[in-house]
């Protein structure tokens, strides 16, 4: 199963990434000159796409419970690569606006719509490599996006090398939506990829999550259940922090880097190391939960600290060592490993389908939020050290660091107060009720038997 799915997944994440960060690449390709952006234009060009996001982010939830989810996916990507193809065509801060505020909206559902995916696949051990594997795709993004941003830039095709970008990187993702369409399955009951005997296991492996299974009915007393639940406030909270950073690096790392004191095409071939590091973390930190039980939060945390001190080493060390800053800046990069485990946190501690969508919502609007305040930090004013940019990221990595203490500690004490409650001698009536109760669309405050991962 995971020769067919996770190569699908996690080519069209990198993709998205791609597509995201091409607005950082077309910095360094003649964008802002060539729209005539002026003062603080770039910084809400960088910011709209997350309205767009956070605009759909409501709707996305309810669709991907009522129409099939991988036909749902598919369209979206398809929609977003032609948008991305339309931003070769902006000439001004208006259109770049429009344009962007559309992809936001075309992508919102990707990265919801995976984490949905893995648990409807997969058992809650193996969901944080899962999340791994596609999310492997937006660190394999630095490198291929600073490779073909490189060739691009130095292309002589008589069109402005960021509006070939546009072009190029929207047409791949065109294609690549076309192969979704046709091969990624909605749920394992309709996976072409199993025969009949392979479905009934997948269905009979994903009902020991305990967490329900695919429901296309919409229950609104889950969405009221999702929104009096702390950990999901713990969880939103914490996403938010994260994403200061997170907006701001993503849109303005190509001119921190260039920053430094290197050349725009250079700039964007330094970014490539940033990639690997990312990539080996995410690696190491979505295996391990595999072998050890509850250091989830744990490795997160550890994610987080790395790109603090990054960060710490960028915003305090003199411009003159620009090579210590620019190892700085590649250690900020780290904690984008903690994502893929934020998500299995809702994949795996979330029962009820309707719930699980409502608490990826609320995750995503956390994280467009903070992706559009963490570019408003950039002040054009402060170029090219971007102080107050760089200060707004190591605050959001110091209080997201906490916030992990506080969420892990939470999930703890509601383990014990659960097995203080359950009478040693009271029949489990899951149980009882065997597999048709494991698999029936219950939420996890209304399974007794339920125990979170941390």
């Amino acid at each position: 199963m995971k020769l067919r799915l996770m190569p699908l997944l996690t080519f069209c994440y990198l993709l998205q990434f791609l597509d995201k960060q091409s607005l950082s690449y077309a910095t360094l390709l003649g964008l802002i000159e060539d729209t005539n952006l002026q003062g603080n234009e770039y910084s809400w060009v960088a910011s709209v796409f997350y309205f767009g996001y956070l605009l759909w982010e409501g709707p996305t939830s309810y669709l991907m419970v009522r129409f099939p989810l991988g036909k749902y996916l598919s369209w979206s990507v398809l929609i977003w690569g032609t948008v991305l193809m339309f931003h070769g065509a902006c000439n001004s801060f208006t259109g770049l606006m429009i344009t962007r505020f559309f992809l936001g909206v075309a992508e919102a559902s990707v990265a919801p719509g995976f984490s949905l995916m893995m648990g409807i696949f997969y058992k809650r051990s193996e969901q944080p490599f899962r999340h791994g594997l596609w999310f492997c795709g937006n660190s394999l993004a630095h490198f291929v996006g600073s490779i073909l941003g490189f060739i691009i830039g130095n292309t002589n095709a008589g069109i402005a090398p960021w509006r070939l970008l546009f072009i190029i990187f929207g047409a791949i993702t065109v294609f690549w939506a076309v192969i979704m369409l046709l091969l990624l399955p909605d749920s394992p009951s309709d996976a072409k990829f199993l025969s009949a005997r392979d479905k009934q296991v997948a269905i009979a492996r994903v009902a020991e999550n305990n967490t329900g299974i695919r429901s296309h009915q919409f229950k609104p007393e889950q969405v009221m259940e999702a929104l009096r639940d702390p950990n999901v406030w713990l969880l939103t909270l914490y996403n938010f922090c994260i994403n200061l950073p997170n907006g701001g690096l993503t849109s303005f790392g190509s001119l921190v880097i260039k920053g430094f004191g290197y050349g725009r095409l250079r700039s964007l071939l330094l970014q490539m190391p940033s990639g690997f590091i990312q990539l080996g973390i995410v690696i190491l930190v979505t295996i391990l939960p595999s072998k050890i039980r509850n250091i989830r939060t744990l490795l997160m945390f550890v994610a987080v600290m790395i790109s603090n001190l990054g960060i710490a080493i960028v915003y305090f060390v003199d411009p003159a060592y620009k090579h210590v800053r620019l190892a700085g800046y590649y250690l900020c990069v780290s904690y984008g490993a903690q994502f893929p485990l934020g998500l299995s946190l809702v994949s795996s501690n979330v029962g009820g389908f309707t719930k699980k969508a409502t608490v990826t919502g609320l995750m995503f609007v956390s994280y467009c939020v903070g992706n559009i305040v963490g570019p408003q930090f950039y002040f054009p004013s402060e170029a090219p050290r971007y102080t107050t940019g760089i200060a707004s990221a190591l605050t959001g990595f110091s209080v997201s660091c906490l916030l992990l203490i506080v969420l892990r500690i939470h999930l703890i004490r509601e383990n014990k107060r659960r097995d203080r409650a359950i009478n040693a001698d009271t029949v489990d009536v899951e149980v009882e009720e065997g597999l048709d109760s494991r698999i029936s669309d219950l939420t996890d405050w209304q399974r007794p038997s339920f125990r979170y991962v941390y």
